[in-house]
C-alpha cells in the first residue's frame, strides 16, 4: 500500500468518525449539529489542501524520474509560489541543466573521437572480450586489404593470413614489427582502456614503409655514389691503359698476338660489365619523381609484348591476354611504368622457364588493377620476406635491383602492389591503381 492510499484512507476514516459524531449531536442539539457540519466541511477543505501540498512534490519527482529514465534532459519545471516546492523545483532544474551539459559534452567528445579515429592515418582495431573484431577504422581496413563487413565479428586468428600470424599471440602492452609481402612494413601495438569498469582491447597499426624506405634509400644512395665515383675513376684509368697496350700488339711475335688480343678483349669486356653494373645501381638512385599523365595500360602492355615477342618465341612461352572490355586509363608516368612492367615481365619470363611456360596479363576496371602471372615454380617461403630488399637476389647473374626499381616506381606513384604465389605455383604480381 503506497503513501497516497494510506493518506486517503486516513482522511476518510477521520471524516466518517466526524460524520458519526454529527449524527449523534443531531439527536441532542441541532445547533451543535450545524457546527459539526461546518467543522467537517472545513476539515475536508484543509485535507484537500494538505493532499495537494504533500503529493504535488511527489508528482513532480515522479515526472522528473521518468524524464531521467528516458534520458530526456530538456524538461524543466516552473515555480508554483510555494516555498518548499519551489526549492525542490530549483534543485531539479539545476540538476537537469548539469546533466544536459554533461550529456552534450560527452556526445561532442564522442563525436570528435569518432571523427579522429576515422580520419587517423594509423589503423585501429577494437577488440571484444574474446578477441573478436568489434570495430575497425578505414586506415586499418586499407592495411588489411579487407572490407569492414568482412572483418567484424571475426577472431584475430581469422584475419588475413600474414596479419593473423603476427597478431593472434600478441600480448597486451607489447609491439611487433613485420613485413607484408616483403615490402609493406607495419608496427602493431596492443593496449587496453576502461569503459564502464570493463577492459576493452585494441590494436594500433602504424605503417612504417615510407619512413624506412626513405632511410634505406638515403643509405644506399650514399654508398652507390661513393662506389660509382671510385669505380668510374678506376675503369677510366684501366680503359686508358688497355687502349695503350693495344699499340704494342704489332711488336709481339705473331704466335703471341692472338693470346694478347684475347686477354685485352676479356679485360675490356669485364671493365665494360663493371661500368654497366654501377650504371644500373645509379639508375635506382637517380629515379626522378613521376610526371603523371593519362596513359592507357592496355596499349602500354601491348607495346611491351611486341618488344618481348622474339624472346617469348625463343623461350616457347605463351602469353594469355584477359583485358577489361574498356581501356584502362590511369594517371601515371608512362616511361617509369613501362620500365616497371618490363622488369616484371622479364622476371615472369625467367620464372616461366623455356618449355611451354605461360604468362597471363589480366586487367580490371573496378577496382582498376593489372595482374601479371607466370607458371613458374613459385616463390620459396624463405625468399618472400626479402623480395624487394635492395641488392638481394637469387639469380647467379642478378644484381638485386630489378624489383627494387619496381618498388620505388610504384611507391612514388602511390600505387599499392603485391607479389604472391598461389597453391598452383602461379606467381602473380598485382598493381592496384
Amino acid at each position: 500500500m503506497n503513501l497516497r492510499t494510506k493518506f486517503i484512507l486516513f482522511a476518510v476514516l477521520i471524516h466518517v468518525l466526524l460524520a458519526a459524531m454529527a449524527y449523534f449531536l443531531l439527536q441532542e442539539n441541532k445547533y451543535l449539529f450545524l457546527g459539526m457540519e461546518l467543522v467537517i466541511l472545513a476539515s475536508a477543505f484543509v485535507t484537500a489542501q494538505l493532499y495537494r501540498s504533500f503529493f504535488r512534490p511527489l508528482e513532480l519527482i515522479r515526472a522528473g524520474i521518468e524524464s531521467i529514465k528516458d534520458k530526456d534532459f530538456s524538461n524543466k519545471f516552473t515555480a508554483v509560489g510555494q516555498q518548499e516546492l519551489d526549492e525542490l523545483v530549483n534543485v531539479y532544474n539545476r540538476m537537469i541543466d548539469q546533466l544536459r551539459q554533461e550529456r552534450v559534452g560527452q556526445a561532442e567528445k564522442h563525436f570528435l573521437l569518432e571523427k579522429l579515429i576515422q580520419a587517423s592515418p594509423a589503423g585501429i582495431i577494437l577488440l571484444g572480450f574474446d578477441n573478436q573484431v568489434e570495430s575497425i577504422n578505414p586506415a586499418a581496413e586499407r592495411y588489411l586489404g579487407s572490407k569492414t563487413d568482412d572483418l567484424l565479428g571475426k577472431h584475430v586468428s581469422q584475419l588475413p593470413e600474414e596479419w593473423a600470424a603476427q597478431l593472434k599471440d600478441l600480448q597486451t602492452g607489447l609491439s611487433v614489427t613485420f613485413r607484408i609481402q616483403g615490402t609493406w612494413i607495419y608496427r602493431c601495438h596492443r593496449a587496453h582502456f576502461l569503459d564502464r569498469g570493463f577492459q576493452h582491447y585494441f590494436i594500433l597499426v602504424e605503417e612504417l614503409t615510407e619512413a624506412i624506405l626513405q632511410n634505406e634509400r638515403q643509405a644506399y644512395e650514399k654508398v652507390i655514389r661513393v662506389m660509382s665515383h671510385e669505380v668510374n675513376n678506376t675503369t677510366g684509368a684501366i680503359n686508358s691503359i688497355l687502349g695503350s697496350l693495344g699499340f704494342y700488339m704489332p711488336q709481339l711475335l705473331p704466335e703471341h698476338r692472338q693470346d694478347f688480343a684475347h686477354v685485352l678483349q676479356v679485360a675490356t669486356e669485364r671493365n665494360a660489365n663493371l661500368s654497366r653494373f654501377m650504371s644500373n645501381f645509379a639508375e635506382v638512385v637517380r629515379l626522378p619523381q613521376p610526371r603523371k599523365e593519362p596513359v592507357d595500360l592496355h596499349e602500354l602492355s601491348r607495346s611491351l609484348h611486341r618488344l618481348l615477342q622474339p624472346e617469348l618465341d625463343k623461350r616457347h612461352i605463351t602469353c594469355i591476354w584477359q583485358l577489361a572490355p574498356q581501356p584502362l586509363i590511369v594517371l601515371l608516368d608512362g616511361q617509369q611504368m613501362e620500365q616497371a612492367l618490363l622488369n616484371i615481365l622479364k622476371n615472369g619470363m625467367e620464372a616461366a622457364g623455356a618449355e611451354g611456360g605461360i604468362i597471363t596479363i589480366q586487367t580490371h576496371l573496378n577496382p582498376p588493377q593489372i595482374l601479371i602471372s607466370d607458371s613458374g615454380t613459385g616463390i620459396p617461403e624463405e625468399v618472400r620476406p626479402h623480395l624487394f630488399t635492395p641488392f638481394y637476389t637469387t639469380k647467379k647473374q642478378g644484381q638485386g635491383i630489378g624489383l627494387t626499381l619496381v618498388r620505388d616506381i610504384l611507391v612514388n606513384h602511390g600505387f599499392t602492389f603485391s607479389l604472391t604465389s598461389g597453391t598452383n605455383n602461379y606467381t602473380t604480381f598485382t598493381i592496384n591503381f
